[in-house]
């Protein structure tokens, strides 16, 4: 199968920047929107975005302040994502989309906007543990995001200093935070950051230059899509195509209900995985994989038609 890589570049008020692209696959394009985090990069996706590729010219992006390559400095907020998500679909002009996290949310704001709908193409799109709400608002159980409360703005100003910034990142990330992490709320094997290869692409990503001003602000919500359930519910109903939500069994709890929510839409369809945490899609592709090709929404070209 054919597999390339390459770059996407972009530029917001100024500032230019580029993010990795990885192609995979023949047929309706497909585009694939990793997860926001810490760790998280397009290359999450590739297990399942070969399987998708047997049908699919599957097209997995990095977000702009994440993934491995250098980020600009800068103050990252919504607008900055939520207008790039507007670029991807208007360079790419994808028929379907895939997307996991704060990802998915970020896709559902896009395609609810009154200024994208013209641009959008996408006529289906899968949510793999679709989240609104970055993980101290989430351990806090706030009902709304508020991302001027005064601790997170501490936070943020403190790892954003030139001395101090780095060394606070530093132990925020150091190998045994990351495996608790993980363990706890991303991965159901205990041991699948033990893979050497799998725990150096990660350290590359929270390695890359500037890597922490996207970071903290995705750790306190200050990088959340939506302020509120209401919100996002909002979104998925205005987005008006069929949705398939993908809802792991072992997600975190607070995380789960509000994936859960989405069950209540009419153009929603729910399936809850017997495996996984937030990240079932880079641990157990082809269980979603199966869910997406069931689900019957996306249509491919066959040969000869």
């Amino acid at each position: 199968m054919n597999q390339s890589e390459e770059t996407f570049s972009w530029q917001w008020q100024g500032k230019s920047m580029t993010v990795g692209v990885t192609r995979c696959g023949a047929g309706p394009t497909l585009l694939m929107l990793p997860a926001l985090s810490t760790i998280s990069t397009r290359h999450e996706m590739l297990a399942l975005q070969r399987l998708l590729g047997a049908r699919y010219a599957t097209v997995a992006v990095d977000w702009p302040g994440f993934g491995e390559l250098p980020r600009p400095r800068m103050r990252w907020t919504p607008d900055v994502l939520g207008a790039f998500v507007i670029a991807l679909l208007a360079h790419y002009a994808p028929r379907y989309a895939v997307a996991a996290g704060h990802g998915a949310g970020y896709l559902l704001e896009a395609l609810s906007r009154e200024d994208a709908v013209a641009l959008s193409s996408v006529e289906a799109a899968a949510l793999l543990a679709p989240t609104w709400r970055g993980p101290l608002p989430t351990m806090a159980n706030c009902p709304q995001t508020r991302r001027d409360r005064p601790l997170y703005r501490r936070l943020r100003r403190a790892v954003d200093a030139p001395l101090l910034g780095p060394l606070l990142y530093r132990l925020n990330v150091c190998g045994p935070l990351v495996r608790k992490m993980s363990t706890e709320h991303v991965y159901e094997d205990p041991h699948w950051l033990d893979d050497p290869q799998r725990m150096a692409s990660k350290r590359a990503v929270l390695e890359a230059e500037n890597a922490r001003f996207a970071s903290v602000r995705f750790v306190t919500g200050a990088l959340d899509p939506f302020i509120s359930r209401e919100a996002f519910l909002d979104a998925a109903s205005a987005a008006g195509i069929p949705l398939l939500a993908l809802v792991p069994e072992l997600a975190p709890k607070r995380s789960k209900a509000e994936m859960l929510a989405l069950g209540t839409l009419d153009r929603v369809t729910l399936e809850l995985l017997p495996h996984g945490r937030l990240a079932s899609h880079e641990e157990f592709p082809a269980q979603a994989a199966r869910c997406i090709e069931e689900w019957g929404q996306f249509s491919y070209d066959r040969p000869g038609d």
